[in-house]
């Protein structure tokens, strides 16, 4: 990327293209290049602008807020503007930061409020006599979208304050953001579903808050963090806003990830330990922000163009890695959705070594004009999975084609089809091997039956031998039909002969996700299960009726209802209960008298009595619940052998410990 640009036009011609990269993130969520790429840009842009200030372009993104206002909801201006924040990336440019302040303020010590920068989407919230009454989008700075009624289905945020001299009215500055453990399993559904995955967390939270049903907003189970207020606040520092907020019962950040600083070292010295465990934490960051601790200088240090002079995002430069595309090839999804992956040239990204990423779908690949051959930049988003960012144009060689999705399935010759509104291809053929594969494998895996020891080879060298051609098959085998895999000696066999019979007396959920019907993912089984109790009512249920209970629309309905009119999904279930499949029955009552109703749990370690899965259930039979994160709102932490950080957190937080044999007594 070129380091300077030499004259108006190219300048004009990047102020065009970077209006064009924010319509993609801000408008569609879609971003067509990462934020560091952007912030580089951007940083050209400035460079430009402080030699050429006459030159200035009356629409360049350094001189507004790009967040663009969306139809369907109602504007309202700000008390106050909401600003976005200078990037640094470097502690060059931190300590200029930094120096600029000392200047600014004619050398008087300064000390620094340092938070986490969280990757979400920023949101004003105002209280009136204790009352939410409002939450706007950043929107243009000045005005923007009223999304409260989205807001107001965020767990863990007060709808009514409570406690004495409360300021009426209360402005407060917010994130919202979405955890990765969410993000995954939507990404995840979007892929079966055919639909193009969420970018990273931070669109999918930006996505979730524009939908226009609330209903469909409180699925996206979206969090929030506050860390300012902008009107009614009496304190006189950030650091002790921060702790005001925690008072109040609003979600803030954790003591652990807050410090006062007095220097650069101490400023580096924290965004070292957080960087540390950025790995660990339940939700994205993308480095931390420093603002001048001291509120009343805020307003004398001002603002510049878009940006107050008395905060930076000091951010984290994403770890990437070049590498070669040696393949395209094509997976198959047990739904018949078409994945490319690009096969690469092994290189170490993030401590892992990397052969594969993941290209989503031929428009993705059209997008980035991605082609077999090329040279590209890889990097870890959100959710772990290493995902190609560019291709490195200069190192093309000529004649490199483009790729195209290939006409006819890979597995099976199936003929391809293209759903409306989907982006994904789709094997259409019932008898595809590979769809029959990977329902195998998800049958097999935590999210259905959860057969121990029957991974993704097994069940691969079982289909391969003949030996194994759909679900109830699992319940024939033998001893004399195992010994035939390779590598498999007596006790391996014993093993795995006895998690396949203990599988056979499961959950109604589970069974109904073992049968991998399109749409329907764990907490759509759910419903499905203590809604109907037993398989048979559900078989006979009506599109009506499916679709009256909440949670359930008409594209699942219709799935349903098409899945059990197939013949052979009748066999297969008379199959698999006449091989000895048990349903539990649904206890459809929780016990509100329980010590754990109304109360959080979070697991951590490994339990020697039951699976995090079961365990889960027992909580949630006894009117409890469970969460992927420690914070103030735990009330207890299921300890297992080989806990992790949560443990530590939760001795901070000074939570209730329980063993499995405590947790057992309590049950």
């Amino acid at each position: 990327m070129q380091k300077s640009l030499n004259n108006q036009n190219e300048y004009n011609d990047l102020v065009d293209q970077m209006i064009e990269y924010d319509k993609l993130y801000y408008d569609t969520h879609k971003p067509a290049i990462s934020d560091y790429e952007y912030d580089k840009l951007f940083k050209l842009l400035e460079n430009f602008e402080a030699e050429h200030s006459s030159l200035i372009h009356p629409e360049s993104p350094t001189q507004r807020v790009s967040e663009a206002l969306q139809e369907g909801f109602r504007k309202c201006e700000h008390a106050s503007p909401m600003l976005s924040l200078a990037n640094t990336y470097s502690k060059e440019e931190l300590s200029d930061f930094i120096n600029r302040i000392y200047k600014l303020t004619k050398g008087k010590p300064v000390e620094f409020s340092c938070e986490l920068k969280m990757d979400g989407v920023a949101i004003s919230l105002r209280y009136e006599d204790k009352k939410l009454i409002r939450a706007l989008t950043r929107g243009n700075g000045r005005i923007g979208d009223e999304v409260t009624l989205n807001i107001k289905t965020i767990k863990g945020l007060p709808l009514v304050l409570k406690g004495d001299d409360i300021p009426s009215p209360l402005e407060i500055r917010a994130e919202v953001y979405m955890g990765v453990s969410t993000f995954q399993k939507i990404n995840l559904k979007r892929i079966e579903d055919g639909l193009e995955p969420w970018a990273n967390p931070r669109n999918a939270a930006a996505g979730s808050l524009k939908l226009l049903d609330s209903k469909e907003v409180a699925k996206r189970k979206l969090r929030l963090v506050c860390y300012a207020i902008a009107e009614g606040n009496s304190k006189s520092s950030q650091y002790e806003t921060i702790k005001y907020l925690n008072e109040l019962k609003l979600p803030t950040a954790s003591s652990d990830h807050l410090a006062r600083c007095k220097s650069v070292n101490e400023i580096i010295a924290f965004s070292d330990k957080i960087l540390t465990e950025r790995k660990d934490l339940p939700f994205e960051i993308d480095g931390i922000v420093i603002k001048v601790d001291d509120l009343p200088l805020h307003q004398q240090l001002g603002v510049t163009g878009k940006h107050p002079r008395f905060a930076v995002a000091y951010k984290y430069a994403p770890e990437q890695a070049e590498t070669k595309i040696n393949e395209i090839s094509v997976q198959v999804g047990r739904t018949g959705v078409l994945t490319p992956v690009a096969e690469l040239d092994p290189v170490l990204l993030a401590g892992s070594t990397i052969s594969r990423a993941t290209l989503h779908n031929e428009d993705e690949i059209k997008k980035k004009d991605i082609r077999v051959g090329d040279y590209v930049i890889i990097e870890k988003g959100g959710d772990v999975i290493p995902k190609v960012v560019q291709v490195v144009k200069e190192k093309r060689k000529e004649g490199l084609k483009k790729w195209h999705m290939p006409t006819v399935c890979p597995a099976c010759n199936g003929t391809i089809s293209h759903k409306e509104k989907e982006v994904a291809a789709r094997c259409t053929n019932p008898n595809c091997i590979a769809q029959r594969l990977r329902t195998l494998i998800f049958y097999a895996s935590k999210q259905a039956l959860d057969i121990e020891h029957l991974g993704e080879k097994i069940v691969t060298q079982l289909v391969e031998k003949g030996l194994v051609s759909r679900p109830s098959d699992f319940y024939l085998l033998d001893e004399n039909s195992l010994s035939k895999l390779g590598g498999f000696k007596e006790k391996s066999i014993q093993n795995l002969l006895s998690s396949i019979a203990k599988s056979k007396s499961c959950p109604l959920s589970r069974f109904i996700m073992g049968l991998s019907i399109p749409y329907i993912g764990i907490e759509t089984a759910e419903l499905l299960a203590n809604h109907f109790s037993n398989i048979e009512n559900l078989i006979k249920a009506s599109v009506e009726e499916l679709v009256s209970i909440e949670g359930i629309g008409e594209k699942m309905a219709d799935s349903i209802v098409n899945f059990f009119k197939k013949p052979h999904s009748l066999e297969e279930i008379d199959l698999l209960l006449k091989h000895g499949v048990i349903i539990q029955k649904i206890k459809k009552q929780k016990d509100l008298t329980h010590l754990f109703s109304g109360k959080t749990f979070v697991i951590t370690g490994t339990l020697d009595k039951y699976s995090r899965d079961e365990a889960k259930e027992l909580i949630k039979l006894r009117g409890g619940k469970v969460t992927g994160s420690v914070s103030k709102n735990t009330d207890y932490i299921l300890l297992g052998s080989d806990p992790g950080s949560k443990y530590e957190k939760a001795k901070k937080l000074s939570i209730a410990i329980l063993s499995e044999e405590k947790f057992l007594s309590l049950l």
